[in-house]
């Protein structure tokens, strides 16, 4: 994996919940890696579901290994949130492709 391809930055966070000073539960998303990132495909798929036909915006990122990581995830890049569907690791914990669609 090459350093100069990684020419973008994304953020991976994980659902968390914390409690505040009078004992409510708080659900927030906390930061778990900000890494560099390559996008290796970013495409758009239609689907028909049972209310009708639906776009979908599928971005798969090429990352360094971040420990850890899981599909309850998300992946926040360029002002979007991106819900992390698939993970396929690179070699022995070089890397990882993120499968990823917009929510």
């Amino acid at each position: 994996m090459r350093a100069g391809k990684l020419d973008q930055q994304i953020v991976v966070q994980r659902f968390t919940n914390t409690v505040d000073d009078y004992g409510t539960p708080i659900e927030t998303w906390t930061t778990l890696a900000t890494v560099r990132a390559q996008i290796i495909q970013q495409s758009t798929e239609e689907f028909i579901r049972g209310y009708g036909a639906s776009d979908d915006a599928i971005v798969i990122f090429r990352v360094r290994w971040i420990p850890d990581i899981s599909t309850a995830d998300r992946v926040v890049f360029d002002g979007d949130n991106y819900n992390i569907k698939e993970l396929k690791p690179i070699g022995r914990a070089k890397g990882v492709d993120i499968r990823a669609v917009m929510q």
